[in-house]
């Protein structure tokens, strides 16, 4: 077998595994998801274990400190959204038809400008109702998380349990040079510090938004603004998503003006946090460019739902630091990343 033949063999049967291993972690998303969710809670959680330890808090006791601190905090989501989202869905039906009733207004407001539009089939094919109808579809597949409350919890105990002897691991499997563990630091450093940069940042953006709604008088401010801080985490077209629910609600309540001024009122919170305090506190983010933030979004999207999508660019930084650790795949790391890398 010739050199240029055994290298496409390669090619191919690489390309073969990857497709193979992507329909896996497909048809294996419901078992994945929860484990990466607990991933993310854990790494968010590390520099708290950190500092307990640090002021001889023993490990175990640190554990079970933020364990405490994280059962107490979704007992306080449950509580505060969990409500909210009964509501909401108990008053779905009268939301949709009420939008569903300004849309045909609307129709006839343009059939008496003399603009047809009834027969052009608008009305069979986009139904304005449906769209606060998948707002309750994606609250639905969040909450499927909380179904596995308890396997995620135990997962995230395990991992920070591990936490303090996993350094000590991985030195004594590279028993030659410390290049792939700086890899590892340098990765490990790079998602805590983005994780936790950006939790603060979708905090504050959930807080603004909670706030402007209570002020507008627009229902269930509390769930919008929680559906803020979990959408924020999705680069780019993530705080345009948690936005068209509330909107939505501001125009079935009160009309087209208080719509607009919501949307604005969006746009002006985006703005401040997306352009303003991100760049400060963040930097250059991960190193990624914009468009394989974005690519990475709809495939991590597709392969595992919400959870994919809020976690596309920690797990694509994790691929992009495969790719670095071999030299004969480091120009497809430096094409992932952006010009100031190469």
């Amino acid at each position: 077998m010739s050199e240029s033949t055994y290298k496409t063999t390669s090619i191919l049967v690489t390309l073969a595994a990857l497709v193979v291993v992507i329909a896996g972690m497909k048809a294996a998303a419901s078992i994945i998801v929860p484990f990466i969710f607990s991933i993310f809670i854990a790494i968010i959680c590390a520099p708290l274990l950190t500092w307990l330890t640090h002021r001889r808090v023993p490990a175990v006791l640190a554990v079970l400190i933020i364990l405490f601190a994280i059962l107490l905090l979704g007992f306080m989501i449950m509580l505060g959204v969990g409500t909210s989202i009964e509501q909401f869905t108990k008053a779905l039906p009268g939301y949709q038809a009420n939008l569903q009733g300004q849309f045909n207004a609307f129709i006839n407001w343009l059939a008496d400008l003399g603009i047809e539009a009834s027969g052009s089939g608008i009305r069979e094919s986009f139904n304005p109702g449906s769209a606060i109808g998948m707002v309750n579809r994606l609250l639905d597949g969040l909450g499927n998380l909380f179904t596995n409350a308890f396997l995620i919890l135990f997962t995230v105990l395990f991992i920070l349990l591990e936490a303090s002897s996993f350094p000590i691991k991985l030195k004594s499997i590279v028993k030659q040079g410390n290049m792939q563990v700086d890899y590892i630091d340098h990765f490990l450093n790079s998602v805590q510090r983005y994780i936790g940069l950006k939790t603060v940042t979708s905090f504050a953006t959930g807080v603004l938004v909670t706030i402007m709604l209570v002020i507008q008088g627009v229902d269930f401010p509390v769930l919008w603004g929680m559906l803020a801080f979990l959408l924020n985490y999705i680069p780019n077209i993530g705080s345009i998503i948690a936005a068209v629910p509330a909107v939505l609600l501001a125009l079935v309540q009160f009309g087209i003006g208080m719509a607009a001024g919501t949307a604005i009122g969006y746009l002006l919170i985006n703005i401040v946090i997306g352009s303003v305090v991100e760049p400060k506190v963040m930097g250059h983010g991960m190193g990624l460019s914009v468009l394989v933030v974005f690519l990475s979004l709809i495939f991590w999207g597709w392969v595992f739902g919400p959870m994919g999508m809020i976690l596309s660019v920690p797990l694509t930084m994790l691929v992009k630091l495969a790719l670095e650790s071999r030299e004969s795949t480091q120009w497809i790391a430096i094409l992932l990343g952006t010009s100031k890398d190469s």
